[in-house]
């Protein structure tokens, strides 16, 4: 007796609808595994190029959450090997002689930016098994049993590894806060400028 053949594929508006549904779920695998500074829309028309010509390898609609972050993932690592092989790994360093200092001293945008990018970079520091349910959780607004569900692990694992995640975020800002409270601290014998002389 043969098994039965699997349904066909899902097309166009099927398609469409569940890339829709799932691009914000796709930008947050990215961002977990992509190399700093990557250009996020273009990994994203690159996941929405693979959907297109490998559609056929999906079987079925409640597989796509899966299929896709494996797409997802694939991308975002040959984008940090591309990055590596040219050289741009890592973004461009503050202009010479600027601190990165406290944030809320400067321009709200500015310091908006300049702290969302402290927080990525941090974030892209944490082991996969971290990084991956911390950016799902934080970015795509993903609840532990969907984030769960999207990575194929118990709950229990997922709740696990948001905890560590946030422990060693939490284990960050804490250096960084002593790193600015040590750069403010007035230098012995002098004014502000005294250790310039």
């Amino acid at each position: 007796m043969h098994a039965p053949a699997p349904g066909p594929a899902p097309q166009g508006d099927a398609l469409t609808a569940l890339w829709q549904a799932h691009r914000r779920f796709v930008a947050a695998i990215l961002l977990a595994h992509a190399p700093r500074g990557a250009d996020l829309d273009d990994l994203l028309q690159e996941v929405g190029m693979v959907l297109v010509r490998c559609r056929g390898q999906l079987r079925a609609l409640d597989a796509f959450l899966p299929w896709v972050r494996t797409i997802a993932r694939n991308v975002a690592i040959s984008a940090g090997r591309r990055a590596r092989r040219h050289g741009a790994l890592f973004a461009k360093e503050p202009p010479d002689g600027e601190s990165l200092g406290d944030p809320r001293q400067r321009g709200d945008a500015a310091a908006q930016r300049e702290e969302a990018s402290y927080w990525l970079a941090r974030i892209q520091e944490l082991p996969d098994e971290y990084r991956e349910p911390l950016v799902l959780r934080s970015v795509d607004g993903l609840s532990q049993r969907e984030i769960a569900e999207a990575l194929g692990l118990p709950e229990t694992t997922v709740e696990t590894r948001l905890a560590r995640a946030r422990r060693m975020l939490r284990a960050s800002a804490n250096a960084r806060a002593l790193v600015t409270a040590a750069h403010d601290r007035p230098v012995p014998g002098g004014g502000p400028h005294a250790a310039l002389h």
